[in-house]
């Protein structure tokens, strides 16, 4: 209390200490493809007098404008116009915009300010949406974490109980997405993810760093590659050149410290920087939940401006993992207990380090990107949590790739293209011993093998695009092919071709006609690779092919002149080659959604699915203080069962409604809400007989689901709605954001698949036999359902 106080007292003082002074706009504009600057560009701060001209270096410095969030426009006669949305102007830190404006595909005679707010994509006309940093920061319930922020758009599910950060992207599985930061791939974006797959509880990119986000759910440019269902592509800022800065953010889960400053002299060298780490662990055990996770991240960028032709990026991105149990509770109810007797504990290594070099041509540029990143994954669990008894799991895995891409771009005319190949030198070895009963109605068997192999991967793309009849139509084409020596089917290129197209037609001045399709290739995960069978042998070596899919999008989409635009599309995935694991006779595509390990067993490439369905989107950037999005998915996700029969798949919700808006009133107040509407997901009910058998008792074990019945009942639909209030304070030097955000604040209970467990006696361990059959144990199901708000007050401090 005494410290709340003080809080307050600081905030009081500080309202009464806030300085008139404005804030300062620093512009740089270059050439697209060329890096040239360009000068005479018509720089507007929408809704003020305030404006400029760039200079002959493409910069352009703007005073005096009172602290808040602007839409910047630009626009220079031979060039298509752009706008950049919700630009923050502070007092203390000049807000630097470096942006590239493409040539115009038609002749202009006179500069028109008027721009586009929603430029599209050339190479992919359709399912891309941009996501700015100020809307990353201040989404409701989204703590900071683009995962999360990724849910509000249309065809985007998530997990039942709305706690992770795992994303099903039209259907398809969380093992299907793919991450780059400034054109850099790194494995994951989340803490303790799941091996096999993507996701988890929390995302570790230090959302400061974020400029913007272009989110694919379908229509990938052909230079990313092994996705089915998405690729997010995180662009950074550059750090400041002026002085030193930095950033104090402290929250529910956790506390981060940032810092950004100039290297040299010549300012030509410039550094961000960060370090967080989370006290979740004193709150769990507080709460006296059964498990205490602790996480710490770090991330930095360093960017060399070598010379107007030249420049180098570095990144790095790490995170260090730890859950343990919290066995110390005392008189553990039920639910608690059922907890520490099946979860293990864990530890998690990721990182990531990799560089960019690009070099600019006349009209062309050269881009090279050398990167490592590796996991390191250790899971253990002893009999009843004690170290003196027998260890019942014990699995650890490394996953190593090394990885470069050569990439060439650039404009002729009317004709933009990009060409490139890449190679990657991967390493995966695992060693594995846990008990498991693997086929319904089996003993319990213990399965112990290492695994370890090299992979050589490599590949090819090619994409062009033009523009016809003064910007009526847009045209797109791409290619990829991809290989790896794992098997000789998989070395043959030609297997692995993945071509894809596009169109857009402008109808009426602000409506577009857009279509898309394309086949795409993904390799499946190590975990299937590198299984290995009794003999040591890796057992899907000759049974497996790279996954496929083909999709087809189509839509309409019509903006206005409020800075809004609605669209509508269709879109088709028709999925081939996917691995049937054989131990549970269920599609690899039907897994990935939860903690843990996913594939790590044997399987053959002939599962088959598909989904389809439609989207409605309506998004409201910036407009006189208010912004929103409003998007409806209906859908329909489908894979074949062990007879060869469509059934829903794990993802199949059929509907994801999400609605996400907000107001900006004057002295700096925000208020935003967020409220989100999932169908029923699908699950698989237990075997009951098999699961009481005493023959195959295992605590860490609950329960052998039935996949004679795969996802044949659902649970309830998941509704919930979060509130965020924001206050921002500007000083001459720093400015001070306090935050109170609540999830779930009107106690919404959240929908759970149920949860089998023995019935045990008073130690907690044994289980009650069955009156009825002493072969037998009594089983129970455990109450489901929660209805928690999480409030957060939180405190962010940038200099």
């Amino acid at each position: 209390m005494k410290q709340f106080k003080l809080v307050v007292a600081f905030l009081f003082f500080a309202t009464l200490n806030v300085l008139a002074q404005g804030g300062t706009l620093q512009v740089k504009v270059t050439e697209s493809g060329s890096n040239k600057p360009l000068d005479l560009v018509a720089v507007q701060i929408e809704n003020t007098t305030n404006g400029g001209t760039t200079d002959e270096k493409g910069e352009a410095k703007i005073t005096d404008i009172p602290p808040g969030t602007y839409n910047i426009k630009f626009s220079s006669l031979g060039y298509t116009p752009k706008t950049i949305f919700e630009i923050e102007i502070t007092k203390g830190r000049p807000a630097v915009v470096v942006i590239e404006l493409s040539p115009s595909s038609t002749d202009l005679t006179e500069v028109v300010i008027k721009a586009d707010p929603f430029v599209k994509n050339e190479e992919s006309p359709v399912s891309v949406r941009t996501i700015g940093i100020n809307e990353i920061q201040r989404y409701p319930g989204g703590n900071r974490d683009i995962s999360k922020v990724v849910q509000s758009l249309p065809g985007v599910g998530f997990s039942s109980g709305g706690f992770r950060n795992d994303l099903f992207i039209r259907g398809g599985s969380a093992a299907e997405n793919k991450f780059y930061m400034d054109g850099i791939e790194i494995p994951n974006i989340n803490h303790f993810a799941t091996q096999g797959s993507s996701g988890g509880p929390n995302g570790l990119i230090n959302v400061d760093f974020i400029r913007e986000v272009n989110f694919y759910s379908s229509a990938f440019p052909s230079n990313r590659g092994n996705a089915l269902s998405s690729v997010m592509d995180i662009k950074l800022r550059d750090g400041r050149d002026d002085r030193w800065g930095g950033a104090f953010t402290i929250g529910s889960s956790d506390v981060a410290l940032s810092m950004e400053s100039p290297l040299n002299k010549k300012k030509s060298v410039t550094m961000l920087a960060s370090v967080r780490y989370s006290y979740l662990q004193l709150l769990f055990t507080a709460l006296k939940l059964p498990f205490l996770p602790t996480y710490s991240d770090s991330q930095v960028k360093v960017k060399w401006k070598i010379n107007p032709k030249n420049e180098f990026v570095f990144l790095s991105l790490s995170a260090y993992d730890v859950n343990r149990l919290n066995t110390k509770i005392k008189d553990p109810d039920e639910g608690q207990q059922f907890l520490l007797n099946i979860l293990p504990q864990q530890t998690q290594l990721t990182y990531m380090v990799g560089g960019k070099y690009t070099h600019y041509f006349e009209n062309s540029y050269l881009q090279v990107f050398l990167s490592r990143n590796m996991l390191v994954n250790k899971f253990e669990k002893y009999r009843n949590n004690d170290k003196s008894l027998d260890k019942v799991t014990d699995y650890s895995s490394t996953e190593a790739e090394n990885k470069l891409r050569v990439e060439y771009s650039g404009r002729k005319g009317k004709l933009k293209y990009n060409t490139g190949i890449n190679y990657e030198f991967a390493r995966y070895t695992n060693s594995s011993s846990f008990f498991d009963a693997p086929f319904v109605g089996s003993e319990l068997v213990k399965i112990d093998f290492e695994s370890k192999f090299n992979l050589h991967k490599f590949g090819a793309f090619a994409n062009v695009s033009t523009t016809m009849y003064d910007d009526i139509v847009t045209l797109g084409f791409g290619m990829r092919f991809d290989g790896t020596n794992y098997n000789k089917s998989m070395a043959e290129l030609w297997r692995q071709v993945s071509p894809r197209m596009s169109v857009s037609i402008k109808m009426l001045e602000n409506l577009r006609f857009n279509f898309n399709t394309g086949y795409y290739h993904q390799l499946p995960s190590y975990t299937v690779l590198g299984f290995e069978d009794s003999t040591n042998t890796l057992a899907n070596k000759n049974r497996l092919t790279y996954m496929s899919n083909v999709h087809v999008v189509t839509g309409i989409e019509y903006t206005t002149p409020i800075n809004s635009r609605v669209s509508v599309e269709g879109f088709f995935k028709r999925y081939y080659n996917v691995p049937f694991m054989l131990d549970n006779n269920i599609s690899l595509a039907n897994q990935g959604g939860g903690f843990g390990v996913v594939g790590n067993g044997p399987a053959i490439s002939n599962s088959e699915g598909r989904s389809y369905g439609a989207e409605f989107l309506y998004e409201q950037k910036l407009f006189k203080g208010f912004y929103g999005i409003v998007s409806y998915t209906l859908f329909w996700s489908q894979f074949k069962d062990v007879n060869d029969k469509f059934v829903s798949s794990s993802w199949d919700t059929r509907h994801i409604i999400s609605m996400t808006g907000g107001k900006k009133f004057k002295r700096n107040w925000e208020i935003g809400l967020r409220y989100r509407i999932q169908g029923g997901t699908p699950f698989t009910p237990y075997d009951l007989a098999a699961s009481s058998s005493f023959a195959r008792f295992n605590p860490s074990t609950p329960g052998i689901l039935d996949f004679n019945r795969i996802n044949s009942e659902r649970t309830g639909w998941f509704h919930s709605a979060d509130i965020r209030v924001t206050k921002k304070w500007y000083f001459k030097k720093f400015s001070f954001e306090l935050y109170l955000d609540v999830q779930n604040f009107y106690l919404s209970k959240t929908p759970e698949i149920p949860t089998l467990t023995p019935v045990y006696e008073l130690d907690g361990t044994t289980p009650v036999v069955d009156a009825n059959d002493p072969s037998r144990f009594q089983t129970k199901f455990l109450s489901t359902g929660r209805a928690i708000p999480l409030p957060t007050i939180g405190v962010v401090i940038t200099y």
